[in-house]
């Protein structure tokens, strides 16, 4: 049974979801503030977080930055603010999703089951590519000795890449397949994206092969 971390400052949208994720057979729990949240999240093994933007004290971004300095669980936003540059600012922390109120249940549990098969169904054999080694069912990433983990979207652009290797696919396709749902903000966030890849794989930065015009490939030589 998955287990589902709900936080909200807002009790009454936390029974909200609550009620619906425990009717599709997820196992939840809940807390009010961001402080809560990631001393649950630091003692509990949950399968995945919905996390409010919106709170007193410690708000969303900040407790998602707080969650990834430790894990890459996935976690999908709530926010009422609908401006692109805070959709864009919780991709870059490490978001899997993000979700404007006022919205529907039926739509969050949707999403929450897409993150969770996008999140469960990676293989688990390693990709070797020289030095550099990709580890999709721990959802690591080493070169030579050297072990990180990268923020969930980059890692998901980088599988994704990798599993299409020497194909060039076009801003729109990553947007689509990483996200996992039609994304129709800015393109760009996908070179936002693809720059913070590369500064993370360092000397293997060039793998990732930009088509210009086009979009981007992976392509090991």
């Amino acid at each position: 049974m998955p287990k589902l971390l709900i936080v909200d400052d807002d009790i009454h949208l936390r029974k909200l979801v609550l009620t619906y994720a425990e009717l599709d057979g997820y196992q939840c729990e809940e807390a009010e503030n961001g402080h809560k949240a990631i001393e649950k999240v630091n003692n509990t093994q949950f399968d995945i977080v919905v996390l409010d933007v919106m709170m007193p004290g410690l708000d969303g971004f900040e407790t998602l930055g707080e969650i990834r300095r430790e894990s890459q669980l996935p976690v999908i936003m709530l926010t009422s603010r609908s401006e692109e540059y805070d959709k864009l600012l919780g991709f870059n922390l490490g978001a899997d999703d993000y979700l404007a109120k006022p919205f529907s249940p039926r739509e969050l549990m949707a999403r929450i089951g897409a993150v969770l098969k996008r999140c469960g169904n990676k293989s688990s054999d390693k990709l070797i590519f020289g030095e550099l080694c990709i580890s999709p069912g721990s959802r690591a990433v080493n070169i030579g000795e050297k072990a990180f983990n990268l923020p969930p979207k980059e890692f998901d652009l980088l599988l994704y890449l990798v599993q299409n290797e020497r194909l060039v696919l076009s801003r729109e396709q990553l947007l689509n397949k990483v996200w996992g749902y039609e994304y129709y903000g800015d393109a760009r966030t996908v070179d936002t994206h693809i720059k913070s890849l590369r500064e993370h794989l360092g000397e293997y930065r060039k793998v990732i092969q930009t088509t210009w015009g086009v979009g981007y490939k992976f392509e090991y030589n």
